[in-house]
Formats: structure tokens, C-alpha cells, sequence
């Protein structure tokens, strides 16, 4: 197409959507228009009332527009041709006054002259006509939904984790289970979290304070305040790093509320810096092992007798009511722990 000046004219893109969720037939939408242009503008568009409406009845936590913007950002940041943006729609139940007020909108928000229109749905193209004239170029991709058999629709109806496949990288740590494995020390937190994480596939979160313990060589009683920052902060970003390779779900060997106890137990004090750590938790499950197996020593283990197990259990369950955190308990021999806590994670990727 060339302009008045004989010039071939600059190809100017627009696809845009809700993305809730983004998905991978978004992406491939948005991979092939970014081929047929000079440059693509991914519009999210959003309007809070609404979405949050959709999210609810999905069973989903709500995602704010800037989340689904920096999914679409991340996922296209070798495209250096596509700018996401984001728009606040009109909502109302005028679809007339919607589709042609949040067409304008659009206009004004993208700084170029649109030539191309991108969608999958071939019945825009009358709206399209409307709102950016009869010259528009509307580029209908994978009406049929052959390449990938998705729709935002189908994953709010029918769950995330149904259609995991679909997810693309970039969104699914939003939607990964963390899943807590807590208690005192040697009654198997750290063998469960493994042979979780194996069962389901995924990644775990070893125990950070055994790691700074063993690297001074000494349990728990030698560490000082500023191990205990070391653990906290270090036991964090492992799990910030294993959670964009998680699938579906995350398991956490031990967290803040078992490092403050541990401050409590060998410090005689708790740590504030620990309980904001705490208070920035967000596990979707906490499971608490009883100290009903037989006591391991190891070398980094100290509380082996009984009556003090049964103390210090009590104290570190407190510590979890206190807060208001929920847990559930699970005990028994090996295999029985096993069985109880795969019953708990079920409920959890299938409600």
C-alpha cells in the first residue's frame, strides 16, 4: 500500500483483548500479526467492576490489567516491534455505545494510524468497519481455533490447571500452588517436600536454614541475627526462582513462621525483620507434620526427647494460630504422611 506521496505506506497493527487469562492462542494471535507488520499495539483492555466479576466466577484471584500487560510484555519482549498497552473500557450494557466509545478510545491511546485490525473472530469485522472506516485492514487468525484449541472462555469455565498446556510461561507462576511442609525438627518435612515434588513433577524449596547450618558447620545454636537474615531473605529468592520452573504446584520445605520459631527456640527472642517476612507469606496450603515418627539425630538436631518434642510442637503450632494461619495436620507412620498429603494437594488443583 503506498500514500499519496508514492511512498509505501507504514503497516500499523492493533490486537487487542480482555486477557482473562492470557493464553497461548493469544500469543500465537499476536506472534503472527507482529509478522505482517511494521509495527503491533497489544491493547489489554480493562475495567475493574467487570473483571473482577469474571474472575469471581471463575474461581479466580482477580488479575489486575497490569499483571495480564506485564504477561503479554514479558512474553513478547524478543518481538521488538510490539508495544502492549492497556485501556480502560466502557462498561455498559449498551454493546453500540461499547464497542464504538472503546474503539475511539483505542485510537486515542495507540500514537500511530491503525492499517491492520488482528482478531480470531470474523463477525468484527462490521464493528471494525465502523470504528476505523471501510479501508481497515481486519486479519482474522485461526477463526477455528485448529492451532491452539483454547479460548479465555474455556479456561474460565473449565479451570486453569485443566488447560495448564495452554498457560504460557510467563503467567503460570501466577497460578502455581505453593504448598507449605512445616513442624519441628526430624519428623520428615524435608523427605516429603522431595518425594512431593517428585510424585507431581515439580520443584521444591529445600530448607535454607540446614544449608547455613551446615556451612558453619554447628545446628541450630550458633546462629546469629544475622544468619537468621540470611535464611529468611536466602529461603525467598529460592523460592522466587523455583516458581517460574514449578509445574503447577511448589513445595516449601519449612518458611518464615518455623525460621521465628527457631530465633524463639536457640535466640530467646523473636526477630521483627521475620515477621514482616512472615506477614508477606501467601501459601495456598500448609501442611503441618506431627513429631509422631521416631527422633533422628543427624548432628544439627537437638530437642530428641520426647516430652520436649511435644513442647516445642505446641509451641510452633501456636506460633501458625497466633497469626492466623491455617494448617492442616498430618501424622502418622512414612507412608501414611505420604497418602494424607497427596489427599490435601488434590483438593487443592481440582476445587
Amino acid at each position: 500500500m503506498t500514500n499519496t506521496t508514492g511512498r509505501e505506506e507504514r503497516k500499523v497493527g492493533h490486537y487487542g483483548g480482555k486477557f482473562i487469562p492470557f493464553h497461548k492462542g493469544h500469543l500465537y494471535a499476536i506472534t503472527k500479526a507482529a509478522a505482517q507488520v511494521d509495527q503491533l499495539y497489544v491493547l489489554v483492555s480493562y475495567h475493574e467492576e467487570r473483571d473482577k466479576k469474571l474472575c469471581q466466577e471463575a474461581g479466580l484471584d482477580y488479575i489486575d490489567f497490569r499483571r495480564r500487560q506485564q504477561w503479554i510484555m514479558t512474553s513478547t519482549k524478543n518481538m521488538p516491534n510490539v508495544t502492549v498497552l492497556a485501556v480502560e473500557d466502557p462498561y455498559t450494557e449498551d454493546m453500540e455505545y461499547m464497542w464504538l466509545e472503546g474503539g475511539r478510545q483505542m485510537i486515542e491511546v495507540i500514537p500511530e494510524k491503525i492499517t491492520h485490525i488482528f482478531s480470531s473472530e470474523s463477525e468484527y469485522d462490521v464493528w471494525f468497519r465502523r470504528i476505523y472506516g471501510e479501508d481497515i485492514n481486519h486479519v482474522v487468525i485461526d477463526e477455528a481455533r485448529e492451532i491452539f484449541p483454547i479460548s479465555a472462555t474455556k479456561i474460565r469455565n473449565e479451570g486453569v490447571f485443566a488447560n495448564w498446556d495452554m498457560i504460557p510461561e510467563a503467567a503460570k507462576p501466577y497460578f502455581t500452588k505453593k504448598v507449605a511442609i512445616v513442624g519441628v525438627e526430624s519428623c520428615g518435612k524435608s523427605t516429603l517436600t522431595r518425594n512431593l515434588a517428585q510424585l507431581f513433577s515439580t520443584e521444591y524449596v529445600e530448607e535454607y536454614g540446614r544449608t547455613v547450618s551446615e556451612e558453619i558447620g554447628d545446628g541450630s545454636s550458633l546462629l546469629t541475627e544475622e544468619h537468621y537474615k540470611e535464611i529468611v531473605f536466602g529461603h525467598k529468592h529460592m523460592e522466587y526462582q523455583k516458581i517460574k520452573k514449578a509445574n503447577k504446584l511448589l513445595f516449601i520445605d519449612s518458611e518464615a513462621v518455623v525460621s521465628q520459631y527457631y530465633a524463639k527456640m536457640y535466640l530467646g527472642r523473636e526477630l521483627e525483620f521475620i515477621e514482616g517476612v512472615i506477614q508477606s507469606q501467601d501459601y495456598d496450603l500448609y501442611i503441618f507434620l506431627e513429631p509422631d515418627v521416631k527422633w533422628v539425630a543427624d548432628g544439627y538436631r537437638t530437642f530428641s526427647d520426647p516430652e520436649v518434642r511435644k513442647e516445642t510442637n505446641e509451641v510452633l503450632k501456636k506460633m501458625f494460630e497466633d497469626r492466623g494461619i491455617e494448617y492442616v495436620t498430618v501424622n502418622g507412620n512414612y507412608e501414611e504422611r505420604l497418602d494424607r498429603a497427596i489427599e490435601h494437594i488434590t483438593k487443592l488443583i481440582t476445587r
